[in-house]
């Protein structure tokens, strides 16, 4: 009876987990560049030690990665903001850590120190580490990522290029999604700059999230994590069906 108890209890465990995930992609439906996670679900074979079988059949969960299906543009007219065309490229910025992680937020702004970061906080990569924008009357982001700036008191006529930005490829990399919606070389390492990527200025781009379709994958979730549940109630019973047999009449 335990294998039954055992193998429904590990089933919820995997659905409150599923759960989590679904909960945390809809209440990002409206983050900027937020990519929704993916669960995936597989049954554990046990094996025993050939004297012995294990009929326990456990589940196992796990957020295996992210759906990396573009969101919508959105237009601002902000000059900060940029939206990555394409789907392989993503935004190198610097994560908690100190390491190069990627991002498809471009909602930027200016730290009171001067360090370039998106709306998250994390500081932007530029040619040679985290950018640093000096005080400046105006801002622009050229199609390929360059920075350029006019000087405050300068010449609006003479922009200077300040740095630009990592648009990092990921095609044909391992890479994986964090639980701070950072995307990382799974083991480590860094990604080549893609040289033809290119951004949209004055716009942002949305969470991928579908909400429909989130809300689909909730109830049928919760109506898998109902059968895990009857299957231990099921369990209660016939262990207590069993108990009454071995009782004997007083």
């Amino acid at each position: 009876m335990d294998k039954l108890v055992y193998t429904a209890a590990t089933g919820l465990r995997a659905h409150m987990a599923a759960q989590a995930a679904i909960a945390n992609n809809m209440a990002n439906a409206s983050t900027t560049g937020f990519r929704a996670d993916r669960v995936v679900f597989d049954r554990l074979n046990l094996k025993g030690d050939g004297t012995t079988i294990e009929a326990r059949a456990p589940t196992s969960e796990e957020v295996t990665d992210a759906d990396r299906s573009p969101g919508a543009i959105q237009l601002t007219g902000r000059p900060l903001d940029v939206a990555i065309t394409g789907t392989t490229a993503w935004l190198a910025v610097q994560a908690s850590d100190g390491s190069e992680a990627y991002t498809r937020r471009g909602d930027l702004e200016v730290a009171p120190s001067g360090v370039l970061q998106t709306g998250d906080g994390h500081p932007v990569i530029g040619s040679g580490g985290p950018i640093t924008l000096p005080p400046y009357q105006s801002l622009t982001i050229a199609a390929d990522g360059t920075i350029s700036i006019v000087p405050q008191g300068g010449d609006a006529n003479a922009p200077q290029v300040i740095d630009k930005l990592k648009l990092a490829d990921t095609k044909g990399s391992d890479t994986v999604k964090g639980l701070d919606n950072l995307l990382r070389v799974r083991g480590g390492g860094a990604l080549p700059e893609d040289l033809d990527a290119r951004v949209q200025g004055g716009a942002v781009e949305g969470s991928n999230v579908n909400m429909t379709q989130a809300l689909v994958d909730m109830i049928e979730n919760q109506r898998s994590y109902e059968v895990q549940a009857n299957m231990m109630k099921s369990a209660k019973e016939i262990d207590e069906s069993g108990a009454s047999l071995m009782r004997l009449p007083s």
